[in-house]
């Protein structure tokens, strides 16, 4: 599917960075079925490239407002556990590519919309942007969305966002950790731009390795967590990426990464 047959995004490349645009604006951004679907095959599609990162935005005055109840609402048992075993493909994809990730908030970022703000590896914010799990106080719970939020903030965070359905604002979330940083509005792109700048730099391969055992050792208990970690580092110093790194170190001379 190239670029231009997306019928609920927006795909654009400029140089090693590619912007997945949710563009769903009339219905703020929400998660049906066809959306879902279209977002997981630009992630993969850009999986395969050789882009080093990917950031996930948002058009209209929302970022996401979650599943689209009009799709859920149509849907039988059967039909709502396909839609969030999609979602859940997703949200793991996501995590799975080899690029950075990195959501660009604006708005509010409810439901699954918040779950993809947690599921991305960074998000940037902006100051007027709100985030919820609102199915709390309504008749649906957040369950899945709680899943990537709870391992971002914490179990007190999460229950007092889960059950209370309350909103939170752009500095709550990072200071709990939803959230890298909430930075003014007129500063958001600048913002993403420099975090994924420096979030992309060195070698492309070591990167998306690190990225993969980061995922991998993350809530393992530690004596697990350190030998995941102890044999990936072992067989990762001896890929070109690090022999080259190293070598540059020692002989007091910028890097040239291989491919």
């Amino acid at each position: 599917m190239t670029a231009a047959e997306y019928q609920h995004l927006l795909v654009k490349r400029d140089a090693d960075t590619v912007t997945i645009t949710m563009n769903r604006p009339d219905r703020r951004n929400a998660l049906s079925a066809d959306h879902l679907t279209e977002l997981l095959t630009a992630f993969r599609a850009t999986a395969e490239t050789d882009a080093t990162g990917i950031v996930l935005a948002a058009a209209g005055p929302v970022f996401s407002a979650g599943h689209d109840f009009a799709d859920v609402a149509a849907r039988d048992l059967l039909g709502v556990r396909d839609l969030l075993t999609l979602c859940l493909e997703l949200m793991t994809t996501i995590q799975s590519v080899p690029q950075v990730v990195i959501a660009r908030v604006h708005g509010l970022a409810t439901a699954a919309g918040c779950q993809l703000v947690a599921s991305c590896d960074l998000a940037i914010a902006a100051e007027s942007a709100a985030f919820a799990l609102p199915g709390g106080k309504a008749g649906w719970f957040c369950h899945t969305p709680a899943v990537p939020v709870a391992r971002s903030i914490g179990r007190k965070r999460l229950m007092e966002l889960a059950l209370t359905g309350d909103p939170i604002n752009a500095h709550t979330a990072a200071d709990w950790g939803l959230i890298n940083r909430a930075v003014p509005d007129p500063d958001l792109d600048t913002a993403v731009t420099d975090l994924l700048s420096r979030a992309t730099r060195g070698s492309r391969a070591s990167k998306a390795l690190g990225k993969a055992t980061l995922y991998a050792q993350l809530d393992r208990p530690e004596p697990d967590a350190y030998t995941i970690a102890r044999e990936v580092m072992a067989a990762a110093s001896q890929i070109p990426a690090a022999r080259e790194g190293m070598a540059a170190f020692l002989e007091k001379r910028h890097p040239i990464w291989p491919d």
